[in-house]
């Protein structure tokens, strides 16, 4: 049986189903038509829509009736019809969602203005979203979706008239707003969550419809700090564009599984597709969100227990190379190489045997970057460190094991001389070349960060007293460019607790970005070494600017590569840039970490020269 609706949420984000006004008319319902009445004489297609939607793994089905009230329906001469219509669209709706999906009931604007402003009455616009939630309610739905209100007035009295029918069924309210700028988002969304957040009886605040997915994240940042209730966020899919007389949405199923995952970063709880969408779009969405586990969890231990624990870790500068750099305040050098497709490491031996003969601190080691499916980084770390005579910071991922592989692995990287690791929440497989893999996700990396300090004060996963302790140097990743900078400080904060030692930040460009990032955790007290990822071409900013989550490139450093007419001039502004931002950056850090493009080691080298 499932959980009720509002207790789902406190679990984890929610997945709905795409628009079904879209698909009704891609399979010939004409917009002459009322899609509503398609539940009467086409159950058939609503109820394969419906049933597309839950093999995409949607996990709310909505009803066909968005406009089944008695006034819209009226201009279909459908008005007598009402009662059945809503009861039909609750009834396919529920056979395909069974006992694990949950049922919103769907109920849209009544579509003509309400007096004063209006000739409808507000007795008549009352009556008539009786008649539709009156027979909503007489099916099994688990909540109703008030959905594309623009007058805040008429949402509020939808709101009344539910309430009025039943206290307890959760009521799920979405405005819709725009285009338009993004300052005038900033300024006019926040005024109306706040008075939806304050309006008795609605249980979820949310918006929908109107715009795409990029300026659905503008609000969202615009209205999370002004709402306390959870927050539901339905882009349609782009802005539509005339073809051949057909409406078509152009923003790809995989476009919208990026924003998914910002909309997730940024707190919503509830994620679904408005007009445009399709179950491919539902599809990709649920694979970005849902492999972060609804049961995901953060071990916890208190600085009063591990005080109480009769084992310390050897002192940071006893640790590593790196833990002494940390512990004497040296700056810190560390290049990433990347672990090979294939099993043939003797290339990336090869550039970390060039990389230790230049007295580079560390070499950073991916663990499975963008979900691809590479070989071990655990094991490419031990063979670096053993063949190519330099130290690693040994990337470790949540995504693929769960908590006693994990541990089992910590315990493994001690062992064979493997100390400095940096947690890592991970990639979801969604984004990498096997999109339909599982993600573990049994905890993120403040909850990695916590079991290495359990097993740093000589404590595992079950609370057992190991023979020694470990002496793991811990890390973080930390994001100055995250559209969510507020949840990124509280998270920079909360890793610091739950054992951080130093963090290390996504490739930054803009530098006053980064000092800003660096004046609002200062208070952490963790050390920072600056990402800096030299580009080979304009081209590769492009990419990075528009493909890579957190990588933001200045307007005036595109300019910069644009210019650049060939590979090898390209090549030389990258580093100009490169080493220009370590320069304003370098009394701020602690140290940089250098991601050459293609692997290719002497960049790396010419970066970090003194």
């Amino acid at each position: 049986m499932r959980t009720p609706y509002l207790e789902r949420l406190r679990e984890g984000i929610l997945l709905f189903d795409s628009a079904m006004g879209t698909m009704l008319y891609e399979r010939g319902i004409g917009l002459s038509r009322s899609f509503d009445e398609a539940s009467l004489s086409r159950p058939e297609l609503v109820t394969r829509i419906h049933r597309e939607n839950a093999e995409a793994g949607a996990q709310a089905l909505t009803t066909n009736t968005f406009g089944a009230n008695p006034i819209k329906l009226a201009s279909h001469g459908l008005a007598d019809r009402t009662e059945e219509i809503n009861r039909a669209g609750v009834r396919l709706a529920r056979e395909v969602a069974g006992e694990e999906l949950y049922v919103a009931a769907s109920v849209g604007p009544l579509g003509q203005r309400i007096a004063p402003l209006g000739r409808l009455t507000v007795e008549e616009a009352k009556e008539a979203y009786r008649r539709q939630m009156g027979a909503l309610l007489e099916g099994e739905i688990d909540l109703i979706i008030l959905e594309t209100f623009k007058s805040i007035d008429e949402l509020q009295l939808a709101v009344a008239v539910a309430r009025s029918l039943s206290s307890d069924v959760p009521i799920q309210a979405q405005f819709t707003i725009g285009p338009l700028l993004t300052e005038e988002y900033r300024r006019e969304a926040p005024g109306i969550a706040e008075s939806l957040d304050r309006t008795e009886g609605i249980d979820v605040v949310g918006l929908n419809c109107t715009v795409g997915p990029a300026d659905m994240l503008e609000i969202l940042l615009a209205i999370r700090e002004r709402v306390r209730k959870p927050i539901s966020i339905m882009p349609n899919a782009g802005y539509p564009k005339e073809v051949e007389d057909r409406l078509i949405y152009l923003a790809t199923p995989d476009y919208f599984a990026e924003y998914a995952l910002r909309y997730h970063e940024a707190g919503a709880n509830v994620i679904g597709g408005c007009c445009g969408t399709t179950p491919d779009h539902i599809h990709k969405m649920g694979r970005a969100i849902l492999s972060f586990s609804t049961a995901r969890h953060e071990i916890s231990i208190s600085q009063a227990e591990v005080k109480a624990l009769p084992k310390e870790p050897p002192p940071l500068r006893a640790r590593s190379r790196l833990g002494e750099a940390l512990a004497s305040e040296a700056w810190i050098t560390s290049v990433e190489v990347v672990p090979p497709l294939g099993s043939d490491l003797s290339k990336v031996i090869q550039r970390s045997t060039e990389l230790a003969a230049a007295q580079v601190t560390c070499v950073n080691v991916p663990d499975g970057p963008r979900a691809s499916a590479r070989i071990s980084a655990l094991i490419t770390a031990i063979e670096l460190q053993r063949r190519a005579g330099v130290e690693t910071i040994l990337h470790f991922a949540c995504r693929d094991k769960n908590l006693i592989g994990m541990q089992a692995d910590l315990l493994a990287a001690e062992a064979v001389g493997l100390k400095n690791l940096l947690m890592v929440t991970g990639d979801p497989p969604k984004v990498g070349n096997y999109p339909d893999v599982s993600g573990v996700f049994d905890v993120d990396a403040i909850g990695l960060l916590s079991l290495g300090r359990r097993l740093n004060h000589a404590v595992d996963l079950g609370g057992s007293e190991l023979a020694a302790p470990t002496g793991l140097v811990l890390g973080a990743g930390a994001n100055p460019a995250s559209p969510v900078i507020a949840r990124e400080i509280d998270r920079a904060y909360r890793k610091a607790e739950a054992g951080a030692e130093f963090f290390i930040t996504q490739p930054v460009f803009d530098v006053e970005l980064l000092l800003s990032f660096l004046r609002k955790i200062e208070g952490a007290g963790v050390p920072v070494i600056a990402g800096v990822w030299p580009l080979a071409s304009y081209r590769n900013a492009l990419f990075l600017h528009n493909e890579v989550p957190g990588v933001v490139i200045p307007e005036e450093i595109m300019r910069r590569m644009e210019r650049q007419e060939t590979k090898e001039g390209a090549r030389d502004e990258g580093i100009r840039i490169a080493r220009e931002i370590i320069a304003k950056i370098r009394g701020a850090v602690r140290g940089v970490q250098v991601s050459p493009p293609f692997g290719r080691v002497q960049t790396a080298l010419e970066v970090i020269a003194p």
